[in-house]
Formats: structure tokens, sequence, C-alpha cells
């Protein structure tokens, strides 16, 4: 049981295409103290400003989720910020030349092959975990996040769009770093062909291309090789939903029931549940032993040695 706070080993670093504008990035993820969680610092700018990665820190949830503060933004933060929750990584800063997280292959998997080609360190500090005590419940239409107690993390999805290929996508993740690599961490965006030009002429998906991204005709996928799995549209919208949820810092002990979400509702609901303390409390644990008396089965979040490259 991994109750222990994490950070990396080592710097480590990459360079990529911002998916919304479509500018050159160079990143350097480097480790930090306990407790410092994950921060975000442009280096490009005068005076390197910080950016906490806070719910209270999201501004823009238009097809991905932005974080800012005194003006100062950097956006596509989900993908990276899964790969840190998937790994059981708690602290970290992240510094970037620009202004938005490179999209790479449009997945997490090159983030978390980052992370572990330097290997993860286990600090002494315990880490929080948030426990539902009540379920919640937020619905937007036939959108909806409904969050129940439950002895571990457990996330059901289900994705419905007017499209053959992406109708009543199901799936069930009890998660597990592990799992959350196999199964989770490779799926890619999507998105569909007739919105392209659309998203370009308003400033979007400028550096998208059938590299970091899925695209879909009115019938078919138009990348030349296919799927990674057959339900890969409902698995990387499970990978936003992590992403989006790691904001709170802490992870979270119950079941999350998910329709049709995206980041703007996912955003919304993790303010509203963190307003209302009656759902959940803030436990930590110096022992398993201590996580067995409270029924609570903390994710295993894998090795902490690296992983040569």
């Amino acid at each position: 049981m991994d109750f222990r706070q994490r950070t990396l080993r080592d710097d480590v670093g990459c360079t990529g295409i911002g998916l919304h504008s479509g500018e050159k990035v160079r990143l350097t993820i480097k480790p930090a103290p306990p407790d410092t969680g994950i921060k975000f610092i442009r280096k490009d700018l005068a005076g390197h400003p910080v950016i906490n990665a806070h719910f209270d820190n999201v501004t823009d949830t238009n097809l991905s989720t932005t974080i800012s503060n005194n003006g100062y933004k950097v956006s596509t933060i989900e993908h990276l910020m899964a790969a840190f929750f998937g790994l059981g990584i708690d602290n970290a800063r992240v510094e970037l030349d620009g202004p938005e997280v490179p999209a790479m292959d449009g997945s997490s998997a090159p983030f978390i092959f980052l992370l572990k080609s330097v290997g993860i360190k286990e600090q002494a500090v315990p880490k929080r975990f948030i426990i539902i005590k009540k379920t919640f419940k937020l619905q937007d239409g036939i959108r909806s996040v409904k969050i129940s107690p439950s002895k571990e993390l457990r996330i059901s999805y289900v994705i419905d769009f007017h499209h053959p290929m992406l109708r009543n996508q199901k799936y069930e993740l009890s998660f597990s770093g592990k799992d959350f690599v196999n199964e989770i961490s490779k799926a890619r965006t999507f998105g569909f062909l007739k919105d392209v030009k659309i998203l370009r002429e308003n400033g979007l998906a400028k550096g998208g291309s059938l590299d970091n991204a899925i695209v879909i005709d009115d019938f078919r996928i138009i990348n030349e090789d296919g799927l990674r799995y057959k339900n890969e549209f409902v698995r990387h919208k499970i990978l936003d939903f992590i992403g989006d949820i790691a904001i709170l810092g802490s992870p979270v002990i119950g079941h999350f029931e998910v329709q049709k979400s995206g980041h703007f509702l996912n955003q919304f609901m993790l303010k509203k549940l963190m307003n209302e303390k009656k759902y959940w409390k803030m436990m930590t644990f110096q022992n398993p032993e201590e996580c067995t008396q409270n029924s609570v089965r903390i994710p295993v979040f894998g090795s902490l040695d690296p992983v040569p490259a």
C-alpha cells in the first residue's frame, strides 16, 4: 500500500508541440519537497511566475483544462496531471517555456515513460486521502457525475456521441497504477474531422495532427494505424477525468459514476464537492494496518525503480 508522498528521483524533460497553440514547448519536470504539490512555472516570462495545480486556479475548460495565476496561464495540463496521479506523484515542479503542455501523442503514455525513466522517490510524509462519506451527485442535463462511498477508487464512465463508432461506450476502472498504465494511459484524445476547420478558425487545434489525436470522419477513423483499444474513446475520457480530479492534490477513495462529462462539469463538480465538507473527510495513514482498520484500500501506484529508456 502506497500511503507516503512521492516525487521524482531526478530532472527529466521533453520538447513537443501544444495541441491548441501549435507552439513548440520545452518542458522540464523536477523533484519537489513534501507538501509542495504540483507547480507549473512559466520560464519564458519575466519573474518565472508559478501557477499551482489547484481547482481554484482553473480558469478555462474549453476542450482542455487551463490554470492561471495573475493573468499567467498554462493550458492542456490534464494528460500530464493524469500521469502524475497514475504513478502516485504528489510533488513536482513543471517548468515550461510556453503557454501549453506539449501534446506528445495525445495520451499520457509519453509522460509515464519520462517519469519512469528517472524513477520515483518515496518521501517520509504521508499522503492525504479524500474519503467520500456520503453520496454526492451533480447533474447538467444529460451529463452527470455521481460519487459514492467505496473502499477503493473506482471510475465507471459512459459516453454516447451521435456517431456509429462512439455509441454507448462504457468502461469501469478499479484504480491501480498498473491498470492505469496498461489500460488507460495510452488512450489518445479524439476529434471529428468536420470540427477541425471550425476549431482552427477559433484559434484552437493549431498543433493537432494524426500524430497526436484520433480523427474521425462521418463513418471511419482516418488514422492509418487505427485504434489502440476497441473502446479507446471512453478510455481516453477516463484519462481526462483522472487528470482533472488530480488537481485536488489528494487521491480520492470513492466510486465515481460519470455520464458524458467533460472538463467543465468535472471541474465544476470538484469545486462543489470540496465546498460541501459533509460529503468527505481528509485522512492520512501511518502504516498499512491503519488502512485495514478504516476499511480503506489505498491504490497501489506502482514501482519506485527507474525503467531503462
